[in-house]
């Protein structure tokens, strides 16, 4: 039998790149599918922005899987969006079991380029998002007996990410996060736990996002070499994390809870 037979997972930023990983990795394990997406322009990022098109296909490769797929437009900065977007979902498929939040942005900017802006939009979607997207949820994984949640941080969620003030301070932030979810929402059987990868393979590498990584090693060559894997890959796949996401969703993951997961191929002690 599958791994998540008979469960439901909500996952923000379905749209495509991670989010659209674990969407496909988790119904091909029976897991049916509620997903959020802004599927719009984001704030500020260098790199494309996910589109309707985009959350469109991610419907058809989870249906593809035989799952079911209730995917909508959301801005997770919306907690009465996402809170009605999560009902309409378990009204439909029944419950809910598996927790991914995932949805952030990343801005380079030297520590001088940062704006109230940037710094406000980074946090308000990486750190006051995934605070909604749980908030949003979890009643009904208490409902459902118990749950899993996954939070998406980073390798800056652990050492840093040079010329990124904001976007490691909100990385840092998830993890406190998690631990003071998993202390209170433990005694329902609610487990939290953190996934961190390094580099990854995905659409946020699109657009003028090197580019400008490239311009803000300048300011300081020093920390460019940061980052770097113990292994001769570099950087993830997508698929690589949903495989780490999809055991934190299982039930072989039953007595883990406020860790820290990295997929990061050893980057974090480089």
């Amino acid at each position: 039998m599958a791994r998540l037979a008979g469960k439901v997972a909500f996952i923000t930023g379905v749209a495509r790149g991670q989010g659209r990983a674990h969407a496909v990795r988790l119904a091909s394990e029976g897991a049916q599918i509620i997903g959020v997406d802004l599927a719009g322009p984001l704030p500020g990022v260098p790199y494309d922005s996910a589109t309707e098109e985009d959350l469109a296909q991610t419907r058809r490769l989870v249906e593809e899987q035989g799952a079911r797929a209730i995917l909508t437009r959301c801005d997770t900065r919306d907690l009465d969006g996402l809170t009605v977007a999560v009902a309409d979902g378990v009204a439909a498929l029944g419950g809910l079991d598996v927790v991914v939040a995932n949805a952030g942005i990343c801005i380079p900017q030297t520590w001088d380029e940062v704006t109230p802006r940037s710094f406000a939009d980074t946090i308000d979607i990486n750190v006051t998002g995934v605070w909604n997207t749980v908030t949003a949820s979890a009643q009904h994984l208490i409902a459902r007996g118990g749950g899993s949640v996954i939070l998406t941080s980073s390798l800056a969620g652990k050492k840093l990410q040079p010329f990124m003030v904001h976007y490691t301070t909100s990385k840092h932030a998830l993890v406190g996060m998690s631990r003071a979810f998993a202390a209170e929402l433990g005694r329902h059987n609610i487990r939290v736990n953190t996934v961190h990868p390094g580099a990854a393979i995905t659409p946020m590498g699109s657009g003028q996002m090197v580019a400008r990584i490239e311009q803000t090693n300048q300011a300081n060559p020093r920390l460019a070499g940061m980052g770097m894997t113990f292994l001769n890959q570099f950087a993830a796949e997508a698929e690589e994390v949903a495989n780490v996401v999809a055991f934190l969703a299982s039930d072989e993951s039953a007595f883990i809870t406020a860790e820290e997961i990295s997929i990061d191929g050893g980057a974090q002690h480089f």
